[in-house]
């Protein structure tokens, strides 16, 4: 499918929508297609899952707040990363800057996010459900039919104990040895990332993460905000792993 046709589809989120061959929009989204776009009957769009099901349809029937598709054609792994990121990140006191993350990191790649709850936290609590509606519209702006698993806040000593895939690393700002996050990564082979609150980790923290098995990195000279640590951290995968693609194909 060219850029240029991708540019012009309407995509509409539908987290549950079987394998049959009619689907029913939400009445969220059945009132964007017909009050915002003013589709009407045989218009085309697409249908996303938000775990990498693209399917084409057609409207097939409206009826008052009930819009029913046809699907045409279906194709799995849409806009899903071709590698495993993880990134558990402590929520910014702004939440709006934490959403800024979510937002980039969905369009970028990632598949996993978890909000922590750290030792210098000043955000302890986050509205699941607002999060989530800010991947999804990352993924649809996007053009991709993926959107990250959003995990609930988690405490860190939780978290650390917990089987995570790949390799581990913990970024921070305190004094010591780290290795750089673009040195440290492998390509095609999943990742575990944490990031800390405005006031960083706290020296403990950053100790007993160690104790299991994570690995300390930097993410450059700079002095980074918590949010911006993230993106940062999402890119350097991102491209780590595309030139791992890119030489493949050489």
């Amino acid at each position: 499918m060219t850029k240029e046709l991708l540019s012009t589809m309407n995509l509409f989120y539908v987290p549950e929508q079987g394998k049959g061959d009619l689907v029913t929009l939400p009445e969220e989204e059945t009132a964007h297609a017909i009050r915002v776009l003013r589709l009407r009957q045989g218009d085309p769009l697409v249908v996303v899952d938000g775990l990498g099901t693209w399917a084409e349809a057609v409207i097939e029937q409206i009826r008052g707040k009930m819009c029913l598709v046809r699907i045409q054609s279906r194709k799995t792994g849409w806009g899903q990363p071709p590698y495993g990121l993880h990134i558990a990140m402590a929520p910014t006191k702004q939440i709006d800057r934490f959403e800024w993350f979510i937002e980039k990191a969905t369009e970028i790649g990632i598949t996993t996010i978890t909000p922590l709850l750290c030792d210098h936290s000043e955000r302890r609590e986050v509205k699941h459900d607002r999060l989530l509606r800010v991947a999804v519209a990352a993924m649809k702006q996007s053009m991709k039919a993926w959107h990250p698993n959003l995990g609930r806040i988690t405490r860190f000593d939780d978290f650390i104990r917990r089987e995570n895939k790949g390799d581990l690393f913990i970024a921070h700002c305190r004094e010591g040895e780290k290795s750089s996050l673009w040195n440290a990564i492998q390509p095609a082979v999943s990742s575990t990332i944490m990031i800390g609150p405005e006031g960083d980790f706290s020296q403990d923290e950053v100790l007993r993460a160690v104790q299991h098995g994570y690995l300390q990195v930097n993410l450059g000279d700079s002095r980074l905000r918590t949010e911006t640590a993230g993106v940062v951290a999402t890119q350097t995968v991102a491209l780590k792993n595309s030139l791992l693609i890119g030489a493949n194909h050489l």
